[in-house]
């Protein structure tokens, strides 16, 4: 008999990631290490080793000019972080306090892990050489590599390996990294949608395994703060010292750089993508960088204002 996959890890049922990550509850219990492998594996990878339908091919706009610049940049320097995180992450294993919690995050090592991957092999898609592809990751995603991902790596090991602080690395998570780095994966998605399908099928696949980081994060944090009030006050600063950490590093460059190439691409191809809405009423190709760029920012305001509610820690954002 076969068991049914749960609705928000299924391919076809799944919500998108903004509204999973803002509205679905679901627990370390819930997403045991028996419910990743009958929900992943059998359910949103099935048929998708490379997160993406194996049928689907790369246009030749996309192998050459600025739609090609955007996106080799953009999955380069995810690659990379989805490769530190999943390295970072692996840190709360040990700690964790209990099986539920300990299996989550050894499921959610491999789920990184395996971003890392597909983001890495779309290169190879985009006409990257197998040979030249750890190099070319390095060369695209700088010099962001050190600017944005090297702080946050460096913040991330102090609080997880070297201070062992199992709540501490989950707000982390959840709130100031992959809370942050969401709403511009769903922007991904959106936009690749009409012009690169295998990728904007890689972004969905990552974007369900999100919906399960975030709100089991989420969960995980609410529920030690309701059992050790005693920590609320330690947690809000740690959230607030990463907040302004964030806002230190060069991340809107990078990302408006991205979106200026993406223009350019919308200029020579506009063809392609006709009248796809990228969100209701909006056609894609009446959107500007800045636009797309201030949407994704109200997303990943939103998404944390919501979130930080719901663990208690609201005032986080004062």
């Amino acid at each position: 008999m076969t068991t049914p996959i749960p609705a928000e890890a299924d391919w076809d049922q799944a919500p998108g990631l903004l509204e999973g990550a803002m509205d679905l509850e679901l627990t370390a219990a819930d997403c045991n290490l028996r419910y990743w492998l009958q929900a992943v594996p059998q359910g949103t990878l099935r048929g998708r080793p490379d997160g993406h339908d194996p049928a689907l091919t790369v246009a030749p706009y996309m192998l050459e000019g600025p739609f090609h610049e955007a996106i080799t940049q953009e999955y380069a320097f995810r690659a990379l972080a989805e490769e530190k995180a999943t390295r970072v992450l692996s840190y709360l294993v040990p700690i964790a306090p209990d099986n539920d919690t300990m299996e989550f995050y050894a499921t959610q090592v491999l789920d990184e892990c395996r971003h890392a991957m597909v983001f890495r092999n779309h290169l190879l898609a985009l006409g990257i050489a197998p040979e030249r592809l750890v190099e070319a990751v390095d060369t695209f995603a700088s010099p962001y590599k050190e600017s944005v991902l090297g702080p946050l790596e460096q913040r991330s090991l102090e609080i997880m390996r070297d201070d062992r602080d199992f709540i501490g690395g989950v707000v982390m998570m959840t709130i100031i990294l992959e809370g942050a780095l969401a709403p511009a994966a769903e922007l991904s998605e959106r936009k690749w949608r009409p012009l690169d399908p295998a990728a904007a099928e890689i972004d969905k696949g990552a974007g369900i395994d999100e919906i399960r980081h975030l709100t089991v994060g989420a969960d995980i944090a609410r529920r030690h703060l309701i059992d050790h009030p005693q920590d609320k006050d330690r947690v809000v600063e740690l959230i607030r010292r990463g907040m302004d950490m964030w806002e230190e590093l060069p991340t809107h460059d990078m990302v408006h750089w991205r979106e200026e190439r993406f223009q350019e691409g919308l200029r020579r191809h506009g063809d392609v993508v006709g009248d796809y809405e990228i969100w209701p009423g909006r056609r894609l190709i009446d959107t500007t960088p800045q636009e797309r760029q201030d949407t994704a920012d109200k997303w990943s305001d939103d998404m944390k204002a919501k979130r930080l509610k719901y663990m208690g820690l609201e005032e986080a954002l004062i």
